[in-house]
């Protein structure tokens, strides 16, 4: 991680711990928000006014964060007005690397090899993880936001017509059952799977565990019979719902040791991520190669760093062929 803008330590997924051994996530640092006009949106400071080829999204494949904000910008129809920058998915000992190749290219704007580098051209004083995603402004060389719930929101909102504006993932007559199951979805499933992974004692697992299959029979309960999660219509919360389940069979299941049941094994969840995948723009910003070469990249859970060849995905016709 950086101290006071230094690296200083070799690349760790367990940020900090609390008094059972459970992971507890970083808190984001960086939370200006894009508007139309450029004033200040709910936290930060204002001067980010929305315009084409301004921004750009550093992200990973492997990362669900930053895969949020992927789907957003393709469902806006956003592809024309942010560009993306895709790191590596194997974590280095110095976090995130940008690549050379077709699919994760070289850093275009600040020719860096390790995303920790643009935390630093941001703010030289950086201390924390450098994570995904982070939204970029080129005219003020500096990090907008790196929280991907605010991400979204601003891409659904923040760019005025520079999007497609007959789409809102956050209608205002949804918002409360909206941010109702955000809430029980992000620590019980979203970060559920990554305290089960994470956990350096066994109850800490055991409660994670727990808290990850309660929340998936919810979601197989609640899908019953209806296609989406709130409101009959495609809302942020089916996007953070996705970004767990794509990956779930690939790699959570195993690395994560969540292991009770697959999706494949939900009738209801198994149909939804196919439904999910048929909304135009969303399978390309899945890359199963990436997930499981990303996660089974973790050393400390994986020493050797062998990539499991399966499993067989019911929804692999569904995806972007890649190489």
């Amino acid at each position: 991680m950086l101290i006071d803008g230094k690296w200083s330590a070799n690349w760790d997924p367990v940020q900090a711990k609390d008094a059972k051994g459970g992971f507890v996530r970083q808190i984001s640092s960086f939370r200006n928000f894009v508007t139309p006009d450029g004033s200040p949106g709910p936290t930060g400071t204002g001067g980010f006014k929305a315009e084409a080829g301004r921004y750009r999204l550093y992200v990973a494949l492997i990362c669900p964060w930053a895969s949020r904000t992927l789907i957003a910008r393709a469902i806006k129809r956003l592809e024309k007005v942010i560009d993306i920058t895709v790191v590596e998915p194997a974590l280095t000992d110095e976090g995130w690397r940008f690549g050379d190749d077709p699919v994760c290219r070289p850093d275009p704007i600040n020719g860096a090899l390790h995303l920790h580098e643009i935390y630093t051209k941001a703010d030289p004083h950086f201390t924390g993880r450098a994570t995904v995603p982070v939204l970029w402004d080129t005219q003020r060389a500096t990090i907008v936001n790196n929280e991907s719930a605010d991400i979204v929101r601003m891409l659904n909102a923040g760019f005025g017509a520079l999007a497609d504006q007959s789409v809102d993932l956050y209608p205002e007559g949804l918002r409360a059952e909206i941010d109702a199951i955000n809430a029980e979805m992000y620590p019980r499933l979203n970060n559920g799977v990554y305290r089960a992974g994470f956990a350096t004692t066994q109850i800490a697992y055991d409660e994670a565990f727990a808290d990850v299959f309660a929340m998936l029979d919810t979601l197989e309960v609640r899908l019953e019979g209806r296609h989406f999660l709130v409101g009959e219509r495609l809302t942020e919360s089916d996007i953070r719902a996705f970004v767990t389940l794509i990956r779930f069979d690939a790699a959570y299941f195993g690395i994560f040791k969540c292991n009770l049941r697959r999706i494949a094994d939900y009738p209801n969840l198994s149909a939804y991520l196919e439904r999910m995948l048929a909304v135009p723009g969303i399978a390309r910003t899945v890359n199963i190669d990436h997930i499981k070469r990303g996660y089974y990249s973790i050393k400390s859970l994986n020493p050797n760093r062998i990539v499991p060849l399966g499993p067989e995905l019911p929804f692999s016709h569904l995806l972007p062929q890649t190489e």
